[in-house]
């Protein structure tokens, strides 16, 4: 496991191939969005996901943004009575009103609105509506910055950090930030945190990277709980406590984030989890497994080869070896154990395979 590895939540599922390494710059996503996240190496570029959930004065709003091209046509949403010009626009936008969102979120900024110039450039930048167009959503982001909208400066931290429709540049990114994370911005600490951690645009810094990433972590952010486990495991900025790593590896696991679901039944079948979740861990396996961690995968083959808390299954165990093996995992032994298969149930593993695979893709496809 690597902690900070540059990932996003993702909205759809991903497929998580070989074992599990770690987090990355994380996106506030959109509230009906489950953390899946798909681990790459710890320096590379971030990839994109969804976009940074941005909140109006009093209502949060939902994900990413249409673009530009063609003026905005009124929807069929009509102004809720008693709610701001901003607030309209994000309660539009919530509805699935984007261009109505975007015309009552373009009036509102005209009137120097913050959150609303942050929701245009949401929608310029998810292709809500319109085409999308990250360039003129940085824009946008960086104008409600300067006007004080703390998601805005989030949000604009991100396209820094990325290099997207803006020249990349982590010492900017870091600044925005560390602006958001000043005012409690859980995603923003965090992101902060990894910047401290492998010194990209701030100077690195274990104890301050701890601290930030640890903050994030008590604001239930998945992947900063997955990461916090690893700094407990490895001592790094904190001082070891297995107790805190199985901790923190539970939180992560309990959101659904399939890496930290393989790794913390890893934990509970060394003995090494909280004492009172042990009978979770084949559970916990089965789900990563489900969700497409290769190593996960390839320990249910093992425990329905050994009968461990399941009774002994070769179908099963073929089945979840071959799905392991296709994903890039290695092991002899598993794969003696299939060649030694009658023709008849080794088709049938295979068929098995192939079908949960073809199922795997039908649901990475699926937002």
């Amino acid at each position: 496991m690597r902690v900070g590895s540059l990932v996003f939540l993702l909205t759809a599922a991903s497929v998580v191939t070989a074992a599990a390494e770690s987090s990355s710059w994380v996106q506030r996503a959109a509230p009906e969005a489950t953390p899946a996240a798909k681990p790459k190496a710890a320096q590379a570029a971030p990839s994109k996901a969804a976009a940074p959930k941005a909140s109006p004065p009093a209502k949060a709003a939902g994900t990413s943004p249409p673009s530009a091209g063609k003026p905005p046509a009124a929807g069929g949403s009509t102004p809720v009575a008693g709610a701001t010009p901003s607030e309209a626009a994000y309660l539009a936008f919530d509805a699935g009103r984007f261009l109505t969102a975007l015309k009552l979120a373009e009036e509102a900024a005209n009137g120097g609105d913050p959150a609303a110039h942050t929701l245009v450039g949401r929608i310029y930048e998810g292709a809500h509506g319109v085409p999308k167009d990250e360039a003129l959503a940085a824009k946008w982001y960086t104008r409600g910055a300067e006007l004080g909208d703390i998601n805005a400066a989030f949000a604009i931290g991100l396209l820094l950090a990325e290099g997207r429709g803006v020249d990349k540049n982590p010492d900017a990114a870091a600044a925005m930030f560390e602006q958001a994370a000043r005012t409690g911005h859980p995603e923003a600490n965090y992101n902060l945190g990894l910047m401290f951690l492998h010194g990209r645009g701030k100077p690195e810094n274990l104890i301050r990277a701890a601290q930030h990433i640890i903050y994030a972590a008590e604001q239930g952010v998945a992947a900063a709980q997955y990461d916090a486990s690893e700094l407990y495991q490895k001592g790094s900025g904190v001082e070891p406590d297995a107790w805190e790593a199985a901790h923190w590896m539970k939180l992560a696991a309990e959101q659904g984030m399939a890496v930290a679901e393989y790794e913390y039944a890893v934990l509970l079948l060394r003995g090494h989890g909280l004492k009172q979740d042990e009978f979770k861990a084949i559970e916990m396996m089965r789900q990563a497994a489900e969700k497409g961690v290769a190593g996960a995968q390839n320990r249910l083959a093992h425990i329905y080869r050994e009968g461990l808390g399941v009774a002994p299954d070769v179908s099963e165990m073929a089945k979840w070896r071959l799905i392991a093996k296709e994903n890039g995992i290695e092991d002899d032994l598993l794969d003696q154990e299939v060649a030694k298969l009658s023709e008849r149930d080794r088709q049938a593993a295979e068929l098995a395979a192939s079908t949960w695979a073809d199922r795997a893709q039908v649901r990475a496809l699926v937002p």
